[in-house]
């Protein structure tokens, strides 16, 4: 007796991808614990080298120049930096900036000790510092595709998200602990040393390349190509404009502390638990960006919009609550943002330019910092602070309607 057989049932919906899907990659996985050691310790610095400035001049402009000192040589040599980046082995170009930024936190250490550091040698350090970031930002970004291909990319890039906001919270109170208890000496010492960690893992590690070209020859022109080549692609460019519009929100120095103190008369702990409230909130979003395999130009463009009219509803806030409120929501939507539309870039980047289009992402974000700052910095000080977070985000909502036929684009 023969019976029918009714149509096979459904297939099961396959599960979302973990965010700590890459953390199963053990090349992955050292690499990314070696980060947070090397994070924190970076805003160890930086919180040492503030307080340096600021003790010989006591000029927040002073301070400003500290700023345009470090991230002037990204903004101007970062597709530099991707060139090589797209010549060489990215390992062997970490390893290299790895050393030469241990090399130059031990010489700053001496200088500092020897109570022979000035303003200007502060200066000089942390723009050859800047210098080298303009290699070393774009070779972690393509370094970690190399590590875990592309199904886990976006896994990876947003648990760097995570290091990054937890470096912000974790680094300046570890700083100001060092620097209370040893001094600025001490801190600059303590970030040198953090180098050593990823230097170790990169010299004993050799993961395979998963996505890598093979070196090729130097090219004349290769830079400007590279520009060429991420303006011409318009999905690429939308998302270059966002991430240097989102600058802003990133740069906790120059519009939060003016709006935690002069709108809101809040003191020193109400901008710190400000700081703390904008990481609370980006930390699920960075985690929900990692469990996306892929994200597409929509998403991206709904994330941005959301992100500046929140910003916008955010500067317009009547109570204290509701800007905390305000901030942990813009740090959900725009930590989620800028890992969707990091993640996009690199897997819609010809393998061939990957260097050099994540050389003006690092161009874009963090370089084009200085310039933001100043401008928003200019606008707070002539209106107030509320008007130029608004316009802040404003700025983010106008990008993404300017650029809302590709960010509408479906995906393929």
């Amino acid at each position: 007796m023969t019976h029918h057989q009714g149509p096979p049932p459904d297939a099961p919906p396959s599960p979302r991808p973990s965010p700590f899907a890459s953390l199963a990659d053990r090349p992955f996985r050292w690499w990314f614990v070696s980060q947070v050691v090397s994070a924190s310790g970076g805003m160890t610095q930086a919180v040492a080298t503030a307080w340096l400035v600021l003790q010989m001049t006591d000029s927040a402009v002073a301070l400003g120049g500290l700023t345009v000192a470090t991230m002037l040589p990204v903004l101007l040599l970062g597709a530099v930096g991707g060139s090589v980046v797209d010549r060489y082995d990215r390992r062997r170009i970490l390893i290299w900036t790895q050393a030469v930024l241990a090399v130059l936190g031990v010489a700053l250490y001496l200088f500092v000790e020897a109570d022979a550091a000035g303003y200007w040698l502060i200066l000089a350090f942390s723009a050859a510092g800047g210098m080298v970031m303009a290699v070393d930002g774009p070779a972690r970004q393509v370094y970690v595709l190399d590590l875990v291909g592309r199904e886990r990319l976006a896994s990876a890039v947003s648990l760097y998200e995570v290091i990054l906001n937890t470096s912000r919270v974790v680094g300046p109170a570890a700083g100001a602990v060092v620097l209370v208890v040893w001094g600025a000496g001490p801190c600059i010492l303590l970030n040198a040393v953090t180098f050593l960690v990823p230097l170790a893992v990169l010299l004993v590690q050799r993961p395979a390349k998963r996505d890598a070209p093979a070196p090729r020859p130097r090219e004349r022109g290769a830079a400007r190509a590279g520009l060429r080549y991420a303006w011409s692609v318009p999905l690429i460019r939308s998302c270059l404009l966002i991430a240097a519009a989102s600058g802003i929100i990133f740069n906790f120095g120059v519009l939060m502390p003016v709006l935690t103190t002069r709108e809101f008369h809040l003191g020193s702990g109400g901008y710190g638990a400000l700081l703390a409230v904008f990481g609370v909130g980006a930390v699920p979003g960075a985690l929900l960006a990692a469990r996306t395999d892929a994200p597409t130009s929509r998403q991206v463009g709904l994330l941005a919009g959301g992100t500046g009219a929140l910003m916008i509803l955010t500067a317009c806030s009547p109570t204290v609550p509701l800007l905390f409120v305000g901030m942990a929501g813009i740090g959900f939507l725009s930590i989620w943002m800028i890992a969707a539309a990091n993640t996009l870039v690199q897997l819609r980047t010809d393998a061939a330019m990957r260097g050099r289009v994540m050389g003006a992402w690092t161009m874009a974000l963090p370089g084009m910092n200085p310039v933001t700052g100043i401008a928003v910095g200019a606008l707070a000080q002539v209106t107030n602070a509320r008007l130029a977070y608004a316009v802040a985000g404003l700025l983010l909502v106008a990008i993404v309607v300017g650029s809302r036929r590709t960010l509408a684009a479906p995906a393929g």
